[in-house]
């Protein structure tokens, strides 16, 4: 491991660190606060689908067992549909949302509810087909092809067959036989599950009758989904991109398969976008208008130019590094607490490898730190993984702080992220962060790589609120 900057050490500096500290723990507080408030809505959201169910009268219409598997198929088919919801409004990319907890942890819970909401739908036309089915006295087939040929039931059944071809592409081991592009094309369809089982749920059964606090309450429901989606995913961004026209300005070659895209347009400082965020960009050529990527800032946008760095990591990247100066880009953003607005310990450790530098360096260039505060590993197979390295040690902020360099391949059947060589001078995490439990660890690099750093650093004692983690996977 290569020293390029040694740390000069402040005297005194915890003394001075004190009010920054106690403001870095206010803010912690103020966020998991919200949080809190966030799951706890969640929650009730799914409670007052049983509650306006029971304020129905829901109760007192089971009087025999073909009644409670009837009162229970609605109840499963109320919560399915609000997780539904739930996880539309996640998906929505709302501003507030993502201060708190980032996109990131939010499209986390996003697909953890698509199992449950899943499971709760095929209760509820299980539980409802054998319920109708002993009421009328025949068979599950038959009240099956009955139901088939109600008003709205083609559209409940198509949208739940969207639904399970949606749930079923997002479990990672098939979601990696798809290429991003149609994953993504694929996942869009959870828009149409739910639109087209909207005639279906609002004219089935009473529960949801015309002129109800019921009916008005999910309709509610519903706008605010799909109108979150529309302003948030559609109406701002289109503003955004129309108001600081941003176009390609030039594309540098920083390595074979590594590309810097400078960006040019109108009062992007106002775009307010801290070091260490990520926007979902769209390049308006011929080969790439039609797929959004998301891209890391490797610089702090300026007010009137921008930087983004690019590897060639399959046909939508490296089609991106083959833009022309003038092609026009949307953005959608900026997003991530992958920032230094969310650090809570007075010191600063670093870990980055290969593309991941991306996040660092504009994290790094927007951090405010003193000498001795920081320190950084970047992580390389070999040399000509070094993507920015020399822009690294040149920032202001890290004028008197710490700039390692790790090179080298990891040892065969050892699960480690560091080289061969540092393992066998013994090096440790410990040892290459002394502070480590007095700082915040930033980890940026491959999955399976920054999972093993975590690792480390958990076993090492380092509080889960002090790893903060920017993955390049989907």
């Amino acid at each position: 491991m290569t020293i390029r900057t040694a740390p000069a050490p402040l005297a005194g500096r915890r003394r001075e660190r004190d009010p920054l500290d106690r403001a870095r723990r206010l803010r912690r507080l103020r966020r998991m606060r919200a949080a809190d408030l966030m799951i706890a809505l969640c929650w009730a959201s799914a409670a007052m689908a049983i509650a306006l169910w029971l304020a129905y009268g829901g109760l007192g219409h089971i009087v025999d067992a073909a009644s409670a598997l009837t009162a229970a198929g609605i109840v499963t088919g109320l919560v399915g549909t609000d997780l539904i919801l739930v996880m539309l409004v996640l998906a929505a990319r709302i501003p507030a949302i993502d201060r708190v907890v980032g996109q990131d942890a939010a499209m986390a819970l996003h697909r953890r509810l698509g199992k449950p909401a899943l499971y709760l739908i095929l209760a509820h036309g299980v539980l409802l087909t054998i319920g109708y089915a002993l009421t009328d006295g025949v068979t599950v087939v038959a009240e099956t092809v009955s139901l088939f040929q109600g008003p709205d039931m083609g559209l409940a059944y198509l949208g739940l067959a969207l639904l399970v071809a949606v749930v079923v592409t997002s479990v990672v081991a098939v979601r990696r036989r798809f290429s991003y592009e149609a994953w993504h094309l694929i996942h869009l369809l959870s828009y149409a599950a739910v639109l087209v089982a909207v005639p279906h749920q609002l004219s089935a059964g009473g529960v949801l009758a015309d002129g109800t606090v019921q009916r008005v309450y999910w309709v509610g429901l519903y706008v605010l989904a799909f109108g979150a989606i529309a302003l948030f995913r559609f109406a701002l961004p289109a503003y955004r991109s129309a108001r600081h026209g941003i176009r390609v300005a030039g594309v540098e070659q920083v390595a074979p398969g590594v590309v810097s895209l400078h960006l040019t347009g109108r009062d992007l400082d106002r775009l307010h976008a801290h070091g260490g965020q990520y926007a979902i960009w769209r390049f308006w050529s011929g080969s790439t208008w039609w797929h959004a990527h998301p891209i890391s800032f490797s610089a702090v946008p300026m007010a009137t130019i921008a930087r983004l760095t690019v590897r060639d990591l399959g046909s939508g990247s490296a089609a991106i590094g083959r833009v022309r100066p003038g092609t026009r880009v949307s953005i959608e953003g900026p997003y991530g607490v992958f920032t230094d607005a969310h650090r809570v310990a007075p010191k600063l450790a670093v870990i980055a490898a290969g593309i991941g530098i991306t996040p660092i360096r504009s994290l790094l260039e927007h951090s405010e730190l003193r000498p001795g505060e920081a320190t950084v590993i970047l992580r390389g197979s070999d040399p000509a993984q070094g993507y920015l390295w020399n822009e690294i040690g040149a920032l202001p902020s890290m004028h008197g702080n710490a700039v390692y360099t790790m090179l080298g391949a990891r040892p065969r059947g050892l699960a480690t992220w560091m080289s061969a060589e540092a393992l066998a001078r013994g090096v440790t995490i410990t040892s290459a962060f002394p502070d480590l439990l007095a700082s915040d660890l930033y980890v940026c690099g491959p999955q399976s790589w920054a999972d093993l750093v975590i690792r480390d650093a958990r076993a090492a004692g380092l509080p889960d609120e002090q790893i903060h983690v920017e993955r390049f996977d989907w």
